[in-house]
């Protein structure tokens, strides 16, 4: 480990002291070249002479990349190790680490990650700081140091590393002395908060504990918050909601039980076991996976419908909207019959009722209903006295699917308030009758209603419905949190620092295809023969340009966990905690035989 005048010697420290700054390293974000693309970040610490001014958001001359996920008042300085730069020049056998390597902007004698605590106060040359919350797990700091295994070496080896908020600003240099002035309220180490929630074994007392330390983070306290709240089966709930453990794994046979008109373009489907055995409930808001295969084609299509019945009623029921050259739905509309039958992956879907008692907005436009209406019917056969909000967009009675049925709905719940608007009201159609308001369902006109802010908003429709109404619902104070949208069709995608390209549709991977197990990317209808060129099935996507979520890509921080609805993988490297039953981390795993993938 290298080192230079202007940083202090390491192991030196005065009475009363605890550790002692031996460099102090900041960084501009930049643009770095890695695999082929740009990525915009600030890891790329060096260590500077002299003293530095310290503020709320970082320190003079520093900068962070991805705000999302570093920086801010909360994490306004990252500190490292001494001991940890000796550990991992042993670990790794490397000897030409530097000051700044690990992305810190302070690297300390002392204050190791086993002694450190949540909520610990400190005070550096004439500024004042508080612990707030281990590193974030970030592929950044692998790029940084030419390892991509850095970020979940970090999380099983103990050795973080941890973040600063300024108490009080001031200025540091190298050399100066770390004064302990507070100690952190219950205990928690950095170490032992880390692993709580990268790592298994997220016990409740611990739980409990760590959202009782007022100094950490939001991020934080959510994330353990949701682990808190998780379900059996329901892997990592703190790292990535996912869908609830599936009723059968891959594909079954289902037989169609009935298929009913509800308009010009729309049908209903219902699904039964062919034994008349009832089927497992649902939760309201899930939808089913349809393998289908359309006349004439060489392959089976894979759609997604929404569940539109009541969760619980033993049998299933999608509706189908005719799309214009719709493989799927085109079959679904012209060739299917009641005693036919259907391969079908068990429901599943993240957009789901929560049972808590607050008030419930359902708002929806056009046949994209269907998730809230499934809701509607849950709170009616339980008869919720909970209020209700019942908003729906259409464009006339002719487009209206379920207006009866949803008019019987509201009617039978005690606390309910519904508006229906019809852009383009036909002849027959009469306002107060069958609907209240000429004109779109806009996010301005939400102003007018006088919502719950205390609420949870459920938000179904094309993307710009979706966007201007959960715009407007946040003006008026409902938290994002609370705001729950469902995308029909590929999920927008997460890959944090990488420079925007033009949007392309998701295609076959250029050059030789592989001979391997077949991966099929259900939203994106794209069926890809698996290649050993690639290590991951994240590898296989991106080469396809198919949607994905992304940060850490070593298994650790569960951005990248999808469905998995048929199929089984292998994972190399292994994630540090295993995803929820029914889901798979893409960015650590390969197929072992044919895979559909929900994206």
């Amino acid at each position: 480990m290298s080192s230079e005048s202007s940083q202090a010697s390491p192991g030196q420290t005065g009475s009363g002291a605890v550790g002692t700054l031996v460099s102090v390293n900041v960084g501009m974000p930049k643009d770095v070249a890695w695999q082929g693309r740009t990525v915009f970040t600030g890891v790329f610490k060096d260590p500077v002479p002299g003293p530095r001014h310290v503020c709320k958001l970082n320190i003079e001359g520093d900068g962070q990349g991805d705000l999302a996920g570093h920086g801010g008042e909360m994490r306004a300085v990252f500190v490292y190790q001494v001991d940890s730069y000796r550990y991992w020049e042993r670990e790794l056998g490397r000897d030409e680490f530097i000051y700044g390597q690990f992305g810190e902007n302070f690297t300390v004698e002392g204050l190791s990650d086993d002694v450190v605590c949540i909520g610990d106060r400190y005070q550096i040359g004439s500024a004042i700081f508080e612990v707030t919350q281990p590193r974030v797990t970030c592929y950044r700091v692998g790029i940084r140091m030419n390892d991509p295994r850095i970020p979940a070496l970090l999380v099983s080896h103990h050795r973080p590393g941890f973040y600063f908020r300024v108490i009080g600003e001031g200025d540091v240099q190298a050399g100066d002395e770390i004064i302990k002035l507070a100690s952190g309220p219950e205990g928690m180490l950095v170490a032992e908060a880390d692993a709580l929630l990268y790592l298994p074994g997220h016990t409740r007392q611990q739980l409990l504990r760590a959202l009782r330390i007022p100094a950490l983070s939001p991020g934080w306290q959510a994330s353990f918050r949701a682990l808190l709240e998780g379900e059996p089966g329901g892997g990592n709930a703190g790292l990535a909601v996912t869908s609830p453990p599936p009723a059968w794994p891959g594909f079954r046979r289902l037989t169609v039980g009935g298929i009913t008109r509800e308009s010009e373009s729309v049908i209903s489907i219902r699904l039964e076991d062919p034994a008349g055995a009832p089927l497992p409930a649902a939760r309201p808001g899930q939808y089913l996976t349809l393998r289908v295969r359309p006349d004439g084609q060489p392959r089976s299509v894979l759609r997604n419908y929404s569940l539109s019945g009541p969760p619980d009623a033993g049998y299933y029921r999608i509706t189908v909207k005719r799309e214009h050259e719709g493989l799927a739905s085109g079959y679904l509309h012209t060739r299917l019959a009641a005693g036919d039958q259907l391969d079908v992956a068990a429901p599943r879907g993240t957009f789901i009722l929560a049972g808590t008692p607050t008030a419930v907005l359902l708002i929806s436009a056009g046949i994209v209903a269907t998730p809230v209406l499934a809701m509607l019917q849950a709170l009616a056969e339980e008869h919720s006295d909970r209020e209700i909000w019942w908003l729906h967009s259409a464009r006339s009675s002719r487009e209206h699917s379920f207006a009866a049925e949803a008019r019987n709905l509201v009617t039978s719940l005690p606390n309910v308030r519904a508006r229906v608007y019809y852009s383009r009201p036909g002849p027959n159609d009469v306002e107060g009758r069958d609907f209240d308001s000429a004109g779109r369902l806009t996010g301005s006109l939400l102003a007018e209603l006088q919502l719950p802010h205390e609420g949870e908003a459920y938000v179904c429709g094309p993307t710009a419905f979706m966007d201007e109404i959960s715009a407007g619902l946040a003006a008026l104070g409902i938290g994002a949190a609370r705001i729950h949208t469902e995308p029909f069709g590929p999920a927008p995608g997460l890959t944090p620092g990488i420079a925007a390209t033009p949007a392309r549709t998701p295609h076959l991977p250029t050059g030789q295809p592989g001979n391997g197990p077949t991966i099929e990317f259900a939203r994106s209808n794209l069926a890809v023969p698996w290649s050993s060129d690639y290590a991951s099935l994240l590898e296989v996507a991106e080469a396809c340009d198919v949607p994905v979520r992304w940060s850490c890509r070593t298994g650790v921080c569960h951005s990248c966990e999808s469905t998995l609805i048929a199929g089984d993988v292998d994972y190399s490297p292994d994630p540090v905690e295993p995803p929820a039953d029914g889901s798979v981390l893409i960015c650590c795993s390969q197929p072992r035989d044919g895979v559909v993938l929900d994206l």
